[in-house]
């Protein structure tokens, strides 16, 4: 690949990501009013939002888990979730949508958010990719083993020391308000109809 051709890569690569930052809130506002409309239109079936608790669930204690290894701008952490994928909390946020678009059995809010994972975490991940690249000088030889997203089937030997879970990382880095953010929503799918039609109520 020529010089020039990597470098108009790179300056696209960053103007896409500013365009990210200030499309990333509208999209969030978006996202939630399609959220309260469908909610509104139609009562969530039960039976999808059990189902949805096997990407959630998943996805947050792969989030979780990642935290508790990761020590951002500090080492290369390439064990733990890390051996598997290196981007195993972006991986963990993709499963928690995924999974609260399929308990409302909503395509408008899964192609939102397609598109918003999509604008948003292609830039950044490229950004943070060049970032560790220019920091750790084994980072091609990690990319080499353990794939950007989807993960490997066995866990890569990293090129160092076996990392160990570290609660106080996953407490540092405040993994749990995920936890907490995907309990109140599960309970906002059950008692925000209600709430709505009991404040109307009120309103007549």
């Amino acid at each position: 690949m020529s010089s020039s051709h990597t470098d108009s890569t790179r300056d696209f690569l960053d103007q896409w990501r500013k365009v990210a930052r200030r499309i990333r809130v509208p999209l969030g506002f978006v996202t939630a009013a399609l959220y309260l409309t469908d909610l509104w239109q139609r009562k969530p079936q039960m039976w999808a939002v059990i189902a949805s608790l096997a990407l959630v669930v998943p996805g947050l204690w792969l989030r979780g888990y990642a935290s508790g290894y990761v020590k951002k701008n500090q080492e290369l952490t390439q064990t733990g979730p890390y051996a598997y994928t290196r981007n195993p909390l972006y991986l963990g946020s993709m499963l928690i949508a995924a999974g609260f678009a399929f308990a409302l059995l909503s395509w408008p809010i899964a192609l939102v958010l397609a598109i918003g994972f999509t604008v948003i975490y292609v830039p950044v991940i490229s950004s943070e990719e060049r970032f560790l690249r220019k920091t750790f000088a084994d980072f091609d030889a990690y990319c080499a083993r353990v794939p950007r997203l989807v993960p490997r089937l066995g866990a890569a030997r990293p090129a160092g020391e076996a990392g160990r879970f570290s609660f106080e990382l996953y407490l540092r880095h405040r993994e749990y308000n995920a936890a907490i953010g995907a309990v109140l929503l599960y309970l906002s799918l059950f008692l925000l109809r209600p709430a709505f039609g009991a404040f109307l109520h009120l309103l007549r």
